[in-house]
């Protein structure tokens, strides 16, 4: 489990990862980064799922991208990760809905 301190500093990289967008697109982003950072600690899902879930993660948050190729990005790795047939049900659902949070911000 990570420390109050590691989780501040998470907000913090997070809430300057998306700095300067519009508010409703902030928003969205946060909620999608701490679903996806949720993914990376679920210990019900296989490594492979956690590692790829960080990748997501990392694509999302890059420094000096447009959003509309962060969100291409992370849909893209989160599909193919969906189509993990090691993927548990529940975990396939997490990301469904993940996907169809970015799909909202196209």
């Amino acid at each position: 489990m990570s420390s109050p301190s590691a989780s501040g500093e998470r907000e913090g990289a997070l809430e300057a990862s998306f700095a300067g967008l519009p508010p409703l697109v902030e928003s969205a982003l946060h909620r999608v980064a701490l679903l996806l950072h949720q993914l990376t600690e679920d210990a019900s899902l296989p490594r492979n799922i956690r590692r790829g879930a960080q990748g997501a993660l990392t694509e999302l948050t890059r420094r000096g991208v447009a959003v509309d190729m962060k969100v291409a990005g992370t849909v893209g790795l989160l599909d193919e990760l969906a189509n993990d047939v090691n993927l548990p049900q529940h975990g396939r659902t997490a990301i469904w809905g993940i996907i169809s949070q970015l799909e909202s911000l196209r």
